[in-house]
């Protein structure tokens, strides 16, 4: 018999161009199905949260001022002393302060009396300008005498007038001297933690001169710069969730958006009231807290897994299932979404692509949902 030739043909695979990118696909011949892992395309409520990072800051505290003049003769309160209101914080010299006060108390006693004396001369001369009126119309009536004595009743008059005025401005120095005695002992004004001490025992203090710096740690609130663009999902009364340096998971409610963005950073400051129970560690002025603010405004969106999604040559690629076999599809991404991606366009919800041995795929492959060998062909992202 005659050695028949054999003829050898090449068969050509098929290309398939998506989006300029060539992919080789499997000719139209018998083939084992292969084994993969299948996911459905979801659609669901998008109410991911980003973390900023805030601070706690004192609502209340800064320099608590001397409101009265004197040397410093005692200090009861050091830095990270914790204080209530009404504590005495420093005193001044209180000797020398009631020596003030016994000179204005003296001195007031003193106008009292001359305003008693001048009203005394004022009651004379009224009683003596009604005796001689009563004797007008008698040979011992003298003009000259009654002229005298209208004018000295005049002067008794502004006598007792500025008596009286003498009397008020004793009053008054006198209750500016018991006032600086009384404060002479520099109190706390509120609850707080001493933060700074700025005098010294022996210094003199003038009025309005520091003496030491509080911060109520009970009146905190937190303060953070969020993006503008997580703006719209605060609103004033919205409770979101705070995680503390301790670990320990809080949370906080808005009291206020600020009006104001910051052209740098494109960010605005919103303050949140801390709702904080049984903290491990205490709560101080300028500690950190990250706060986990809304990504937006809660919406629907249409969601792929991960794993489904193949990265290649700056394209996003899923194999789709369909009538048994996988067919590739360009898709564009938005955000992260936990373990899933969401999906601007190229899926919709229902549609069942392959997110296990993915990667060993080819186009119009014969494909049997299943578990797919562990680590296998797992899309990359």
């Amino acid at each position: 018999m005659k050695n028949l030739p054999v003829v050898v043909r090449a068969v050509m695979a098929p290309m398939l161009v998506i989006g300029g990118l060539a992919v080789t696909a499997l000719p139209a011949v018998a083939q084992d199905a292969a084994l993969v892992g299948v996911d459905e395309v979801l659609q669901e409520p998008l109410a991911q949260t980003v973390p900023v990072i805030g601070r706690f800051i004192a609502r209340q505290g800064g320099p608590v001022a001397t409101q009265a003049g004197g040397r410093v003769t005692k200090i009861n309160a050091h830095v990270g002393d914790r204080v209530a209101a009404g504590d005495v914080l420093a005193e001044l010299d209180l000797d020398r302060l009631s020596w003030q006060r016994d000179l204005a108390k003296a001195a007031y006693a003193a106008s009292d009396a001359r305003l008693g004396a001048a009203q005394a001369r004022l009651t004379k001369k009224k009683q003596e300008l009604a005796r001689i009126e009563g004797i007008q119309t008698s040979a011992a009536f003298s003009q000259a005498r009654y002229e005298d004595v209208q004018q000295e009743l005049i002067e008794a008059e502004e006598a007792v007038s500025e008596a009286a005025s003498a009397k008020v401005q004793a009053q008054a120095e006198l209750k500016l001297a018991q006032d600086d005695f009384e404060k002479g002992r520099v109190a706390a004004p509120y609850n707080g933690v001493v933060t700074a001490k700025h005098t010294e025992v022996g210094s003199y203090l003038r009025v309005g001169d520091p003496v030491a710096s509080l911060v109520n740690v009970g009146a905190l609130e937190i303060e953070a710069d969020v993006p503008y663009e997580r703006i719209a999902g605060l609103k004033v009364g919205t409770t979101l969730p705070v995680s503390l340096p301790d670990g320990t998971q809080q949370s906080a409610k808005v009291r206020a958006v600020g009006g104001e963005e910051d052209p740098l950073t494109r960010t605005r400051v919103v303050r949140l009231s801390p709702q904080i129970e049984n903290p491990i560690v205490p709560l101080a002025d300028g500690m950190s807290a990250t706060i986990f603010v809304p990504a937006g405004i809660p919406r629907n969106v249409v969601t792929v897994d991960k794993d489904a999604v193949i990265k290649r040559q700056g394209m996003s690629l899923v194999y789709i299932v369909q009538d048994g076999t996988a067919q590739i599809r360009p898709i564009e991404l938005g955000e992260a979404v936990g373990d899933r991606f969401e999906v601007g366009s190229g899926l919709q919800p229902g549609d069942v692509v392959v997110n296990r041995g993915n990667e060993r795929l080819r186009p119009g492959q014969a494909v049997k949902p299943g578990a797919a060998p562990e680590g296998e062909g797992e899309g990359n992202s």
